[in-house]
């Protein structure tokens, strides 16, 4: 009788659970459009890439099959070493925004949460360039680091720091690292706020039980906080790279669709586009479509393997 009414009670319960989930149409009629979009702007334009990618063209007309001829064109001759300088500038850039906007990023939260005043202006000031389109953002930047006009100059000659006035973005040498401070300039408040959510989720107890044992403030940091941080660090760090691997309005607001001066901050965004709309080859369509496969194949499996190695590393510290 016990057993009985125990399945009773269960079949009830489960009875009522289903009673309260709707019927399978209408979860498929409120997913309906977001697959739809989804499907028409993401799924429907790489499943054409990779098409467009194994075919020859004559200007925007498809003459035949050409299997792997445009990947081979991709990575050889001039063409394959404009793409390996290209790959390089976008992981420095890649490696330069990450440590700047990381770091002070996480500087930034720590100082924050412990500020007794003027937090929400701040945090408002950090996350300001962030909604500004990189467009707008590299124009602006590029009249400031004007070695005629710009500010910049103008700014350090006042103080009497002539010798550091520079063509920023005219100098090869200078041109990358100056795209790379503008970049980690401006998205620097992303990191901010989630690492300032990730610190709100950690009790404080646990740092105060390190400084009870003797641990400084920096070790009770370094070996308590840091490391409950992972998955935040791993969020910033998955689309930093995605961002960074695709970065094309930046750059060319500030240094035009050449990747100015002499190449030097030119990146694979800024060779698909010449690739597909600045290019004389009647075959532009092929290869432009070859390289952004490449690009996606690449961003995306660097991802995965990231994501699937921070989520080893999340599930090691429960």
């Amino acid at each position: 009788m016990v057993q009985a009414r125990g399945m009773i009670r269960s079949a009830r319960s489960s009875a009522r659970s289903t009673r309260g989930r709707p019927p399978w149409w209408v979860l498929a009629l409120f997913l309906a459009p977001a697959l739809l979009l989804y499907s028409l702007f993401i799924v429907y334009p790489l499943v054409s890439a990779l098409q467009y990618s194994l075919f020859t063209w004559q200007g925007t007309r498809p003459l035949g099959f050409a299997g792997l001829d445009n990947f081979t064109r991709l990575f050889s001759g001039v063409y394959g070493d404009r793409l390996w300088r290209a790959f390089g500038h976008n992981m420095v850039f890649f490696a330069g925004t990450m440590l700047v906007q990381t770091t002070f990023g996480l500087a930034f939260a720590v100082l924050l949460r412990r500020a007794r005043w003027g937090r929400r202006f701040l945090q408002t000031a950090y996350v300001l360039p962030h909604l500004v389109s990189p467009i707008v953002v590299g124009y602006l930047w590029s009249l400031m680091l004007s070695p005629q006009f710009g500010a910049v100059n103008a700014a350090l000659r006042a103080v009497g720091l002539d010798a550091l006035a520079q063509p920023w973005t005219g100098d090869p040498a200078l041109a990358l690292p100056t795209l790379i401070l503008v970049n980690a300039w401006q998205w620097i408040g992303f990191p901010m706020l989630l690492f300032s959510a990730a610190l709100a989720g950690i009790p404080p107890e646990y740092e105060e039980a390190a400084r009870v044992d003797g641990a400084t403030a920096w070790r009770a940091f370094r070996h308590v906080t840091l490391p409950l941080l992972t998955p935040a660090i791993g969020i910033v760090t998955v689309l930093t790279f995605v961002g960074n691997m695709n970065i094309l309005d930046l750059v060319y607001a500030m240094q035009g669709s050449q990747g100015a001066p002499a190449g030097a901050t030119d990146v694979l965004g800024l060779l698909f586009y010449r690739t597909a709309f600045n290019n004389p080859d009647p075959g532009a369509i092929g290869q432009a479509s070859a390289l952004a496969v490449v690009m996606f194949l690449f961003i995306f499996g660097v991802s995965i393997l990231a994501t699937g190695y921070l989520r080893r590393k999340e599930a090691g510290l429960r």
